[in-house]
């Protein structure tokens, strides 16, 4: 069994370097290589961060109680005797 694996494994990493490199090719002259889109975060990823920000925000609001709610507590009643 541990042969087995090994063995595909070891294929599905030589496919993937073959794959790879069927399309790579020389970089355009005087374009850029992508590197800008890389840098700044699309207008999905903010709206995603915003929204579990705005989601830890309601959670921490929700869970922050302070201890259990005072219900109506009965009075105790008190009996002194003198003596």
């Amino acid at each position: 069994m541990r042969i087995l694996i090994t063995l595909a494994l070891a294929t599905s990493l030589a496919a993937s370097s073959a794959f790879a490199a069927d399309n790579a090719g020389p970089l355009a002259a005087g374009k850029p290589a992508g590197v800008h889109q890389a840098q700044v975060l699309s207008t999905t990823a903010w709206a995603v961060i915003g929204i579990g920000v705005v989601a830890a925000i309601a959670i921490g609001v929700a869970s922050g109680s302070n201890g259990s709610p005072v219900g109506n507590q009965t009075p105790l009643a008190v009996t002194t005797t003198t003596v």
